[in-house]
């Protein structure tokens, strides 16, 4: 239960923003710039080896004046406060929300319930640690005796798209003696595809599930198990070839895995926000101790800045709020994000999940259905690739998409004039979204009139452009909890809850009930509605075919 609260747009800052978005709704770029020079070296912010340019969103002074009111009023400062407290601000969960915790250092103390849940966190990490560092060094073998040589990760969702995200980012500090697979679909293809090339003898499972019993990864889990003992043959294997990530040590030490290579995690750790906890357990393999304590370091940089910097300068509150600026007012039902990194190339897909199934909601924390648009759509590819498949759209389509650039001044893998090719789209990218090319520009180079059209570019779309030095383990925790505190602070502005996800239940419930309806050798009698009842009827019959 939660007392009522005044509803967002009855706000006074709300309503000034909307009599503000009124005034300046039309106001080009072109025409801001124009009318400050000093408007590029003004508005952007720096902190903790991040810089921020938003000069390219379509804002004055005023509406950044009005953003910081309308996080006063809907208490924003208080909410981050309780949050970094251990406050139970997952309401319908009654859960504390602590991914920071993760990340907190070992003299910190935060209390959940009476409890300091520090010590128990650093715990899991020296466990990790030493388990990561037995199978970088071989130590730790197979049932037969072969060191390990293959890593399969099985999960879903958080479990699955941090890990495969942190491995593709930080492949570059990865131990490449070993592989690293990843399986996260129920489809067969998933598994099959992973292991096809894999020896049962050095390959080792990471099974991440808090409870166990999930669908999806327990089936994979299971398939597992019965491809690794055709060539293993004795169940007594599993213990050498299989760990768990998981609170449930009944059904791990069930499945025959040894409950002393259980690595657990605590219900204030959201799946979308769990990739440095023992989820991270392969990255931890992958890029070594150090390199995940350096991961942690980086998270816990930005989580202080977001913790005590005011807002005018505060980087998550800065895009946060620039979101909502999109969302509500332009009515931008996208964000792109950008990446001019290969690395990055899964950073869109994390960050998908990340604010979508934290911010995809319709009702308030008290209880109301919501008058307003609440999550947006985040959508995207890395640079310069999606310069040739998209961002056509983006200059010059009917909608209106913000976009995230992010670029680094060094590359992990300098080559020729590869580096600056790469940040030179970045830069021109921006440029031409914002300025575009008038009609005048474009009959001065002697285009003719019927074309002139077609080569106008309107301009006047907004962007960020995040720049870092390069891509380190650190660098890649400070964007992650970027990202997460700007997610936190759209949810806070929409007074939702973000940290739960009772939208991804239903159809895995129905799901449940239709799989005996599919396998049963009898024929079932159907009781769902008739286009439901006729699709399993056909899948039946193909099925018999």
């Amino acid at each position: 239960m939660t007392t009522s609260i005044t509803p967002l747009k009855q706000l006074a800052a709300w309503k000034a923003l909307e009599a503000h978005f009124a005034t300046i709704s039309n106001t080009p770029l072109r025409q801001l710039f124009a009318e400050d020079p000093t408007r590029g070296e003004r508005l952007n912010s720096e902190a903790v080896g991040i810089f921020l340019d938003y000069s390219k969103h379509r804002i004055t002074d005023e509406t950044l004046k009005l953003f910081f009111q309308l996080a006063e009023e809907s208490g924003l400062s208080a909410k981050i406060e309780a949050m970094f407290r251990g406050d139970k601000i997952n309401i319908t969960e009654n859960r504390a929300v602590l991914h920071t915790a993760l990340r907190a250092p070992r003299s910190a103390s935060i209390l959940v319930d009476g409890a300091d849940v520090v010590p128990p966190v650093h715990e899991v990490l020296d466990k990790m640690a030493k388990f990561a560092d037995s199978i970088r060094s071989g130590s730790w073998t197979g049932y037969t005796g072969k060191p390990i040589r293959n890593i399969v990760n099985i999960g879903i969702g958080g479990s699955d798209l941090g890990p495969v995200m942190a491995y593709e980012a930080l492949r570059h500090y990865s131990i490449r003696e070993l592989n690293f697979r990843f399986v996260s679909n129920v489809d067969g293809t998933d598994f099959a595809e992973a292991v096809h090339d894999l020896d049962a003898e050095e390959t080792l499972f990471i099974i991440s599930s808090k409870t166990f019993t999930t669908l999806e990864t327990m089936t994979n889990a299971h398939s597992a198990r019965v491809w690794a003992l055709a060539k293993l043959k004795e169940h007594a294997a599993v213990a050498k070839h299989f760990v768990a990530v998981s609170t449930n040590a009944a059904e791990v030490s069930k499945f025959g895995i040894d409950t002393a290579n259980m690595f657990g995690f605590w219900d204030w750790v959201g799946g979308r926000y769990s990739m440095d906890s023992a989820i991270g357990l392969s990255t931890m393999v992958a890029v070594g101790p150090d390199g995940f304590r350096e991961l942690l370091a980086g998270f816990h940089e930005m989580d202080e800045h977001f913790r005590t910097t005011p807002f005018e300068k505060n980087l998550p509150v800065l895009m946060g709020l620039l979101t909502v600026w999109y969302n509500n007012f332009f009515d931008a039902q996208t964000v792109a994000v950008l990446p001019y990194d290969q690395y990055l190339k899964r950073f869109p897909a994390y960050l998908q999940q990340l604010n979508m199934e934290s911010n995809g909601k319709h009702v308030t924390l008290d209880g109301r259905t919501t008058d307003y648009q609440t999550g947006p759509i985040i959508w995207g590819e890395p640079g310069t690739n999606g310069q040739h498949s998209f961002y056509q759209l983006i200059h010059q389509g009917t909608k209106l998409i913000p976009c995230d650039f992010i670029g680094f001044y060094k590359s992990l893998n300098p080559l020729g004039h590869h580096h600056n090719f790469l940040m030179s789209n970045v830069f021109a990218q921006a440029e031409a979204l914002a300025f575009g090319k008038t009609a005048e520009q474009v009959h001065a180079e002697g285009t003719a009139d019927w074309l002139v059209p077609h080569r106008t570019f309107e301009g006047n779309r907004p962007s960020s452009v995040i720049l870092a030095e390069k891509m380190t383990p650190a660098t890649l925790g400070k964007l992650v909890a970027l990202y997460e505190h700007s997610v936190f602070v759209q949810g806070t502005i929409w007074q939702i809850d973000s940290f739960d996800q009772w939208g991804v239940e239903l159809g895995k419930v129905l799901a449940q009930r239709i799989i005996p309806e599919l396998e049963s050798a009898e024929e079932p009698v159907l009781k769902h509605d008739s286009s439901t009842n006729a699709l399993i009827k056909r899948y039946r019959e193909h099925k018999r075919k």
